[in-house]
Protein backbone atom coordinates (compact mmCIF):
# COMPACT_ATOMS: atom_id res chain seq x y z
CA UNK A 1 0.00 0.00 0.00
CA UNK A 2 1.28 3.49 -0.86
CA UNK A 3 2.64 5.54 1.98
CA UNK A 4 -0.12 7.62 3.57
CA UNK A 5 -2.86 5.45 2.04
CA UNK A 6 -5.41 3.68 4.22
CA UNK A 7 -8.23 1.20 3.69
CA UNK A 8 -11.56 2.98 3.48
CA UNK A 9 -13.14 0.24 5.56
CA UNK A 10 -11.19 1.50 8.57
CA UNK A 11 -13.15 4.75 8.45
CA UNK A 12 -16.71 3.90 7.40
CA UNK A 13 -19.62 1.75 8.54
CA UNK A 14 -22.95 0.75 7.03
CA UNK A 15 -26.16 2.33 8.30
CA UNK A 16 -29.48 0.51 7.96
CA UNK A 17 -32.27 2.58 9.52
CA UNK A 18 -35.68 1.72 8.08
CA UNK A 19 -38.60 4.06 7.54
CA UNK A 20 -40.75 2.33 10.16
CA UNK A 21 -43.20 5.25 10.31
CA UNK A 22 -44.04 4.73 6.63
CA UNK A 23 -43.35 8.36 5.68
CA UNK A 24 -43.67 9.15 1.97
CA UNK A 25 -41.91 12.52 1.85
CA UNK A 26 -38.51 13.37 0.38
CA UNK A 27 -37.96 10.22 -1.66
CA UNK A 28 -34.49 10.48 -3.18
CA UNK A 29 -32.45 8.84 -5.90
CA UNK A 30 -28.78 9.15 -6.78
CA UNK A 31 -27.61 10.44 -10.16
CA UNK A 32 -24.45 9.60 -12.11
CA UNK A 33 -23.48 13.23 -11.44
CA UNK A 34 -23.10 12.03 -7.83
CA UNK A 35 -25.96 14.08 -6.47
CA UNK A 36 -29.17 13.30 -4.64
CA UNK A 37 -32.20 13.96 -6.84
CA UNK A 38 -35.97 13.56 -6.31
CA UNK A 39 -36.91 9.95 -6.99
CA UNK A 40 -38.80 9.25 -10.24
CA UNK A 41 -39.63 5.66 -9.33
CA UNK A 42 -43.22 4.46 -9.63
CA UNK A 43 -44.29 4.14 -5.98
CA UNK A 44 -47.87 2.91 -6.51
CA UNK A 45 -48.44 0.07 -4.05
CA UNK A 46 -45.00 0.56 -2.49
CA UNK A 47 -44.33 -0.48 1.10
CA UNK A 48 -42.52 2.63 2.31
CA UNK A 49 -41.52 1.00 5.58
CA UNK A 50 -38.85 -0.89 3.64
CA UNK A 51 -37.18 2.33 2.51
CA UNK A 52 -33.92 3.31 4.16
CA UNK A 53 -33.42 6.61 5.99
CA UNK A 54 -30.34 8.63 5.00
CA UNK A 55 -29.37 11.59 7.17
CA UNK A 56 -27.34 14.73 6.55
CA UNK A 57 -23.64 13.84 6.37
CA UNK A 58 -24.29 10.23 5.34
CA UNK A 59 -23.56 8.59 1.98
CA UNK A 60 -25.67 6.49 -0.32
CA UNK A 61 -24.37 4.43 -3.19
CA UNK A 62 -25.89 2.11 -5.78
CA UNK A 63 -23.92 -1.15 -5.88
CA UNK A 64 -25.16 -1.95 -9.41
CA UNK A 65 -22.68 -0.28 -11.81
CA UNK A 66 -23.68 -2.10 -15.01
CA UNK A 67 -26.47 0.28 -16.06
CA UNK A 68 -24.78 3.62 -15.51
CA UNK A 69 -22.18 3.77 -18.25
CA UNK A 70 -18.76 4.39 -16.80
CA UNK A 71 -19.97 5.97 -13.56
CA UNK A 72 -21.02 4.79 -10.13
CA UNK A 73 -23.99 6.42 -8.41
CA UNK A 74 -22.81 7.75 -5.06
CA UNK A 75 -23.68 10.91 -3.13
CA UNK A 76 -23.28 12.71 0.19
CA UNK A 77 -26.47 14.19 1.67
CA UNK A 78 -25.92 17.89 2.38
CA UNK A 79 -29.15 19.65 1.35
CA UNK A 80 -31.66 17.91 3.67
CA UNK A 81 -31.72 16.80 7.28
CA UNK A 82 -32.88 13.39 6.07
CA UNK A 83 -34.38 11.61 3.10
CA UNK A 84 -35.61 8.19 2.01
CA UNK A 85 -33.87 5.89 -0.48
CA UNK A 86 -34.66 2.48 -1.91
CA UNK A 87 -33.70 -0.52 0.16
CA UNK A 88 -31.47 -1.72 -2.69
CA UNK A 89 -29.16 1.24 -2.01
CA UNK A 90 -26.33 1.08 0.52
CA UNK A 91 -26.20 3.80 3.17
CA UNK A 92 -23.01 4.41 5.12
CA UNK A 93 -21.28 7.04 7.21
CA UNK A 94 -17.84 8.08 8.40
CA UNK A 95 -17.12 6.71 11.87
CA UNK A 96 -15.03 9.64 13.12
CA UNK A 97 -15.11 12.99 11.33
CA UNK A 98 -11.99 14.05 13.23
CA UNK A 99 -10.08 11.46 11.19
CA UNK A 100 -11.85 11.63 7.82
CA UNK A 101 -14.08 14.45 6.61
CA UNK A 102 -17.15 13.25 4.68
CA UNK A 103 -16.67 16.19 2.29
CA UNK A 104 -13.08 15.13 1.61
CA UNK A 105 -14.21 11.54 1.00
CA UNK A 106 -16.85 12.81 -1.44
CA UNK A 107 -14.12 14.60 -3.39
CA UNK A 108 -12.30 11.29 -3.65
CA UNK A 109 -15.44 9.60 -4.95
CA UNK A 110 -15.92 12.45 -7.48
CA UNK A 111 -12.73 11.62 -9.36
CA UNK A 112 -13.15 9.87 -12.76
CA UNK A 113 -10.46 7.44 -11.61
CA UNK A 114 -12.79 6.22 -8.88
CA UNK A 115 -15.51 5.51 -11.44
CA UNK A 116 -13.07 3.42 -13.45
CA UNK A 117 -11.92 1.63 -10.29
CA UNK A 118 -15.53 0.88 -9.29
CA UNK A 119 -16.31 -0.62 -12.69
CA UNK A 120 -13.13 -2.70 -12.62
CA UNK A 121 -13.97 -4.06 -9.17
CA UNK A 122 -17.60 -4.80 -10.04
CA UNK A 123 -18.58 -8.42 -10.63
CA UNK A 124 -21.58 -10.60 -11.32
CA UNK A 125 -23.13 -12.51 -14.23
CA UNK A 126 -26.51 -10.80 -14.63
CA UNK A 127 -25.71 -7.48 -12.93
CA UNK A 128 -22.25 -6.21 -12.14
CA UNK A 129 -22.06 -4.79 -8.65
CA UNK A 130 -19.46 -3.22 -6.42
CA UNK A 131 -20.39 -4.76 -3.11
CA UNK A 132 -19.66 -3.48 0.41
CA UNK A 133 -16.54 -5.62 0.79
CA UNK A 134 -15.04 -4.05 -2.33
CA UNK A 135 -15.97 -0.58 -1.10
CA UNK A 136 -14.15 -1.25 2.16
CA UNK A 137 -11.06 -2.36 0.23
CA UNK A 138 -10.72 1.04 -1.49
CA UNK A 139 -7.37 2.61 -0.67
CA UNK A 140 -7.14 6.35 -0.37
CA UNK A 141 -4.75 8.96 1.00
CA UNK A 142 -5.80 10.25 4.40
CA UNK A 143 -3.80 13.37 5.23
CA UNK A 144 -4.19 15.31 8.46
CA UNK A 145 -7.64 16.64 9.22
CA UNK A 146 -6.29 20.17 8.79
CA UNK A 147 -5.07 19.29 5.28
CA UNK A 148 -8.42 17.73 4.45
CA UNK A 149 -10.23 20.88 5.56
CA UNK A 150 -7.87 23.00 3.43
CA UNK A 151 -8.54 20.88 0.33
CA UNK A 152 -12.31 20.95 0.85
CA UNK A 153 -12.25 24.72 1.40
CA UNK A 154 -10.27 25.28 -1.81
CA UNK A 155 -12.67 23.05 -3.77
CA UNK A 156 -15.75 24.79 -2.35
CA UNK A 157 -14.30 28.23 -3.09
CA UNK A 158 -13.90 27.28 -6.76
CA UNK A 159 -17.36 25.69 -6.88
CA UNK A 160 -19.00 28.76 -5.32
CA UNK A 161 -17.30 30.97 -7.89
CA UNK A 162 -18.60 28.75 -10.71
CA UNK A 163 -22.15 28.87 -9.32
CA UNK A 164 -22.01 32.66 -9.01
CA UNK A 165 -20.92 32.99 -12.64
CA UNK A 166 -23.73 30.67 -13.71
CA UNK A 167 -26.33 32.70 -11.84
CA UNK A 168 -25.03 35.89 -13.48
CA UNK A 169 -25.30 34.20 -16.87
CA UNK A 170 -28.87 33.09 -16.14
CA UNK A 171 -29.76 36.73 -15.44
CA UNK A 172 -27.98 37.96 -18.58
CA UNK A 173 -29.81 35.45 -20.76
CA UNK A 174 -33.14 36.26 -19.09
CA UNK A 175 -32.56 39.94 -19.88
CA UNK A 176 -31.78 39.17 -23.53
CA UNK A 177 -34.87 36.98 -23.77
CA UNK A 178 -37.00 39.78 -22.31
CA UNK A 179 -35.70 42.18 -24.96
CA UNK A 180 -36.49 39.64 -27.68
CA UNK A 181 -40.03 39.20 -26.35
CA UNK A 182 -40.62 42.94 -26.20
CA UNK A 183 -39.43 43.44 -29.79
CA UNK A 184 -40.56 40.34 -31.66
CA UNK A 185 -43.52 39.02 -29.68
CA UNK A 186 -45.16 42.12 -28.20
CA UNK A 187 -43.77 44.56 -30.83
CA UNK A 188 -43.47 47.28 -28.18
CA UNK A 189 -41.02 49.50 -30.12
CA UNK A 190 -43.42 49.36 -33.10
CA UNK A 191 -46.66 50.41 -31.49
CA UNK A 192 -47.71 46.85 -30.68
CA UNK A 193 -47.96 45.79 -34.34
CA UNK A 194 -45.67 43.73 -36.56
CA UNK A 195 -44.10 46.09 -39.14
CA UNK A 196 -45.21 45.42 -42.72
CA UNK A 197 -41.57 45.48 -43.86
CA UNK A 198 -40.90 42.20 -42.05
CA UNK A 199 -41.36 38.90 -43.86
CA UNK A 200 -41.49 35.16 -43.31
CA UNK A 201 -38.38 33.41 -44.58
CA UNK A 202 -36.58 30.19 -43.71
CA UNK A 203 -33.81 29.22 -41.28
CA UNK A 204 -31.51 28.60 -44.25
CA UNK A 205 -31.69 32.33 -45.07
CA UNK A 206 -30.33 33.42 -41.70
CA UNK A 207 -28.05 30.53 -40.68
CA UNK A 208 -24.96 29.02 -42.26
CA UNK A 209 -24.49 25.28 -41.64
CA UNK A 210 -21.16 23.60 -40.90
CA UNK A 211 -22.43 20.07 -40.30
CA UNK A 212 -20.02 18.58 -42.88
CA UNK A 213 -17.09 19.46 -40.59
CA UNK A 214 -18.36 17.39 -37.64
CA UNK A 215 -16.44 14.27 -36.71
CA UNK A 216 -17.51 11.86 -33.95
CA UNK A 217 -14.87 10.23 -31.76
CA UNK A 218 -15.53 7.04 -29.83
CA UNK A 219 -14.83 6.84 -26.11
CA UNK A 220 -11.95 4.50 -26.98
CA UNK A 221 -10.44 7.08 -29.33
CA UNK A 222 -10.77 9.76 -26.64
CA UNK A 223 -9.43 7.62 -23.80
CA UNK A 224 -5.75 8.47 -24.19
CA UNK A 225 -6.16 12.05 -25.40
CA UNK A 226 -4.99 15.03 -23.37
CA UNK A 227 -7.98 16.92 -21.93
CA UNK A 228 -7.49 20.29 -23.65
CA UNK A 229 -10.42 21.21 -25.90
CA UNK A 230 -14.12 20.57 -25.17
CA UNK A 231 -15.80 17.81 -27.15
CA UNK A 232 -19.48 18.69 -27.61
CA UNK A 233 -22.47 16.43 -28.10
CA UNK A 234 -26.14 17.19 -28.67
CA UNK A 235 -26.73 19.23 -25.52
CA UNK A 236 -23.48 19.53 -23.56
CA UNK A 237 -19.76 18.88 -23.31
CA UNK A 238 -19.23 15.12 -23.49
CA UNK A 239 -15.47 15.04 -22.94
CA UNK A 240 -12.22 16.87 -23.61
CA UNK A 241 -9.81 16.02 -26.44
CA UNK A 242 -6.34 17.03 -27.66
CA UNK A 243 -7.38 18.73 -30.92
CA UNK A 244 -10.14 20.93 -32.31
CA UNK A 245 -12.19 21.31 -35.50
CA UNK A 246 -13.89 24.65 -34.88
CA UNK A 247 -12.46 27.94 -33.68
CA UNK A 248 -14.78 30.90 -33.22
CA UNK A 249 -18.36 31.62 -32.25
CA UNK A 250 -21.01 29.03 -33.16
CA UNK A 251 -24.41 27.71 -32.19
CA UNK A 252 -24.99 23.99 -31.68
CA UNK A 253 -28.60 22.87 -32.17
CA UNK A 254 -29.47 19.36 -31.02
CA UNK A 255 -30.01 17.06 -33.99
CA UNK A 256 -30.85 13.80 -32.23
CA UNK A 257 -30.82 12.20 -28.81
CA UNK A 258 -33.15 11.67 -25.89
CA UNK A 259 -34.46 15.24 -26.30
CA UNK A 260 -34.11 17.69 -29.18
CA UNK A 261 -36.71 20.24 -28.04
CA UNK A 262 -37.89 21.41 -24.62
CA UNK A 263 -41.42 21.17 -23.21
CA UNK A 264 -42.44 24.20 -25.30
CA UNK A 265 -41.06 22.73 -28.51
CA UNK A 266 -38.07 25.09 -28.59
CA UNK A 267 -34.80 23.56 -29.87
CA UNK A 268 -31.96 22.82 -27.45
CA UNK A 269 -29.09 25.21 -28.19
CA UNK A 270 -25.51 25.70 -27.08
CA UNK A 271 -23.79 29.05 -27.70
CA UNK A 272 -20.04 28.47 -27.95
CA UNK A 273 -16.93 30.55 -28.51
CA UNK A 274 -13.36 29.34 -28.79
CA UNK A 275 -11.70 26.12 -29.96
CA UNK A 276 -13.75 22.92 -29.77
CA UNK A 277 -14.58 19.57 -31.36
CA UNK A 278 -18.14 18.44 -32.07
CA UNK A 279 -19.71 15.08 -32.84
CA UNK A 280 -22.57 14.49 -35.28
CA UNK A 281 -25.44 14.84 -32.80
CA UNK A 282 -25.73 18.63 -33.10
CA UNK A 283 -26.10 20.97 -36.08
CA UNK A 284 -23.29 23.55 -36.24
CA UNK A 285 -24.53 27.04 -37.16
CA UNK A 286 -23.39 30.62 -37.61
CA UNK A 287 -25.54 33.65 -38.32
CA UNK A 288 -25.69 35.31 -41.73
CA UNK A 289 -27.65 38.00 -43.60
CA UNK A 290 -27.32 40.44 -40.67
CA UNK A 291 -27.96 37.82 -37.97
CA UNK A 292 -25.19 37.43 -35.43
CA UNK A 293 -24.86 34.30 -33.34
CA UNK A 294 -26.56 36.29 -30.55
CA UNK A 295 -29.67 37.19 -32.50
CA UNK A 296 -29.77 33.81 -34.22
CA UNK A 297 -29.74 32.15 -30.79
CA UNK A 298 -32.70 34.24 -29.61
CA UNK A 299 -34.77 33.72 -32.76
CA UNK A 300 -34.19 29.95 -32.82
CA UNK A 301 -34.60 29.45 -29.07
CA UNK A 302 -38.04 31.10 -29.27
CA UNK A 303 -39.29 29.10 -32.26
CA UNK A 304 -41.52 26.06 -31.80
CA UNK A 305 -39.87 23.35 -33.91
CA UNK A 306 -41.80 20.37 -32.59
CA UNK A 307 -43.57 19.98 -36.02
CA UNK A 308 -40.28 18.89 -37.61
CA UNK A 309 -39.17 16.47 -34.89
CA UNK A 310 -39.21 12.96 -36.34
CA UNK A 311 -38.73 9.55 -34.73
CA UNK A 312 -40.37 8.17 -31.59
CA UNK A 313 -37.58 6.14 -30.01
CA UNK A 314 -34.87 8.53 -31.21
CA UNK A 315 -36.19 12.08 -31.78
CA UNK A 316 -34.42 13.93 -34.57
CA UNK A 317 -34.38 17.29 -36.37
CA UNK A 318 -32.80 16.62 -39.74
CA UNK A 319 -30.93 19.30 -41.64
CA UNK A 320 -33.33 19.57 -44.58
CA UNK A 321 -36.34 20.18 -42.32
CA UNK A 322 -34.41 22.66 -40.19
CA UNK A 323 -33.20 24.66 -43.19
CA UNK A 324 -36.69 24.97 -44.65
CA UNK A 325 -38.43 25.80 -41.38
CA UNK A 326 -40.26 29.16 -41.56
CA UNK A 327 -39.09 32.04 -39.39
CA UNK A 328 -39.82 35.76 -39.14
CA UNK A 329 -37.11 38.00 -40.62
CA UNK A 330 -37.17 41.71 -39.65
CA UNK A 331 -35.75 44.47 -41.83
CA UNK A 332 -32.00 45.11 -41.62
CA UNK A 333 -32.30 48.40 -39.71
CA UNK A 334 -34.32 46.82 -36.91
CA UNK A 335 -32.00 43.81 -36.81
CA UNK A 336 -28.92 46.04 -36.50
CA UNK A 337 -30.49 47.96 -33.60
CA UNK A 338 -31.48 44.72 -31.88
CA UNK A 339 -27.98 43.27 -32.31
CA UNK A 340 -26.42 46.35 -30.72
CA UNK A 341 -28.61 45.92 -27.63
CA UNK A 342 -28.18 42.18 -27.02
CA UNK A 343 -24.51 41.88 -28.03
CA UNK A 344 -23.08 43.29 -24.75
CA UNK A 345 -25.25 40.84 -22.79
CA UNK A 346 -24.01 37.82 -24.74
CA UNK A 347 -20.45 39.09 -24.79
CA UNK A 348 -20.39 39.19 -21.00
CA UNK A 349 -22.12 35.79 -20.82
CA UNK A 350 -19.55 34.15 -23.11
CA UNK A 351 -16.67 35.68 -21.16
CA UNK A 352 -18.17 34.26 -17.98
CA UNK A 353 -18.40 30.85 -19.63
CA UNK A 354 -14.71 31.03 -20.51
CA UNK A 355 -13.93 31.72 -16.87
CA UNK A 356 -16.22 28.87 -15.80
CA UNK A 357 -14.29 26.44 -18.00
CA UNK A 358 -11.00 27.65 -16.49
CA UNK A 359 -12.39 27.22 -12.99
CA UNK A 360 -13.66 23.74 -13.84
CA UNK A 361 -10.20 22.83 -15.11
CA UNK A 362 -8.69 24.14 -11.88
CA UNK A 363 -11.20 22.11 -9.89
CA UNK A 364 -10.33 18.95 -11.83
CA UNK A 365 -6.65 19.62 -11.20
CA UNK A 366 -7.37 19.88 -7.48
CA UNK A 367 -9.16 16.51 -7.56
CA UNK A 368 -6.29 14.91 -9.49
CA UNK A 369 -3.85 16.05 -6.82
CA UNK A 370 -5.67 14.10 -4.14
CA UNK A 371 -3.50 11.14 -5.13
CA UNK A 372 -0.22 13.02 -4.73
Amino acid sequence: MKEGYRLLGDFIRQVDVRNTDGKEENLLGVSVQKMFIPSIANTVGTDFTKYKVVKRGQFTYIPDTSRRGDKIGIALLTDYDEGLVSNIYTVFEVKDENELLPEYLMLWFSRPEFDRYARFKSHGSVREIMDWDEMCKVKLPVPSIEKQRSIVKAYNTITDRIELKRKINDNLLATAQAVYKAWFVEYKPFGGNCPISWRVGSVDEIAEFFDSMRKPLSSLERADMARIYPYYGAVSIVDYVDDYIFDGEYLLLSEDGIYVVDDSGHPLLQHIIGKFWANNHAHILKGKAGFTEDSLYLFLSNTNMSPIVTGAAQPKINQANLKSFPITIPDSEVLDRFNSIVHPLFDRKLNNEKEIRKLETLRELLLSRLVS
